[in-house]
């Protein structure tokens, strides 16, 4: 109710503005269309957040190397703004990330058919569970798989570029020095004296010179131009293709009885393994079901692993 009075009140307060409009409506005359705005320029980490129970940390990470099954994402999604604000564009060479920063570049290789390709991360997801990465369409394309709809891959960050994306964006203008300038120098500063000369036989003496001047240094501002964000160039390469396995990672332990009670929690689902590891010089025991034959097998046997209440299992590829 209270929201229907005022409703009501707010269009009698509005009648006597809106009633010359009422009975005719007039269309605009046509003006050109203004340019588009130069992009502008973001940067973004994000907080940790929680999706379907599962926490994830967005970091800033130049070591990420991750295998898995990225999916990709078109029609439903074009045209809105990613999670970095951007329009998303289908035909872009774009992709989507759960911790990366945004932007970062990522080369992502197609284990199936050897095809690598760059791709910018400027949006969070996929949430599906079992999926690393969702790319645009055209990325799919490229990759080979859009007519799959998935794709067992590697995904590694590319440091350089993503170092040098995040200080452009940060900046938020690209600017670099010209080729070849360096800092410029402030001129000499040091003082400059007169010599007096004996005046020649007859003649007076001239006046004194003027005392030394000290020329003030010039200083040159830095010279900057725009350069281009970095971006895609859209080349794909090709590498040897390898036979690969699909597992579900269930998880990875310090201490090996955690494991083994994982791995007899599992049991029932498939055959489960434990393997010792070391990460960064630290020993861990990983606990794996599989080897596993096909994407949708894997998706199966994880929805029963998470249903278990192992909500951080996720599918590799090794």
């Amino acid at each position: 109710m209270r929201y229907g009075i005022s409703l009501f009140l707010g269009c009698v307060a509005l009648a006597g503005l809106l009633l010359g409009g009422c009975a005719e409506t007039t269309k605009p005359a046509a003006t050109a269309r203004p340019a588009p705005a130069k992009p502008k320029l973001a940067y973004k980490v994000g907080n940790p957040y929680q999706i379907d129970g599962v926490w994830y940390y967005p970091t800033v990470d130049y070591n990420y190397d991750e295998t898995g099954v990225a999916s990709w994402y078109g029609p439903d999604f074009d045209g809105k703004d990613t999670a970095l604000g951007e329009t998303y564009d289908m035909n872009d060479l774009t992709a989507a990330h759960r911790t990366l920063p945004m932007p970062s570049m990522v080369r992502v290789t197609n284990l199936e058919n050897g095809r690598v390709l760059a791709l910018k991360v400027n949006d969070r997801g996929p949430y599906a569970k079992g999926r690393i990465l969702d790319v645009s369409r055209r990325g799919a394309q490229l990759l080979g798989f859009d007519a799959n709809g998935t794709a067992r891959v590697r995904v590694q960050i590319m440091a350089e570029e993503s170092r040098l994306m995040a200080a452009q964006a940060q900046a938020g203008q690209p600017v670099a020095l010209l080729p070849g300038e360096t800092k410029p120098q402030a001129s000499p500063t040091a003082a400059v004296t007169a010599q007096p000369l004996a005046p020649p036989p007859g003649v007076a003496a001239a006046a004194p010179p003027p005392a030394a001047v000290k020329p003030k240094p010039v200083v040159t501002a830095r010279t900057q131009v725009a350069v281009a964000p970095i971006m895609p160039d859209g080349r794909v390469t090709q590498v040897p293709v390898h036979a690969t396995n699909l597992y579900i990672q269930a998880g990875a332990f310090t201490n090996q009885s955690n494991a083994v009670r994982l791995q007899a929690k599992l049991g029932s689902i498939g055959t489960t393994n434990i393997t010792p590891i070391r990460v960064d010089g630290q020993r861990f025991f990983r606990v794996r079901l599989g080897p596993i034959a096909t994407v949708d097998q894997a998706d199966a046997m994880l929805d029963r692993v998470v249903g278990s209440g192992v909500p951080q299992a996720r599918i590799v590829v090794d």
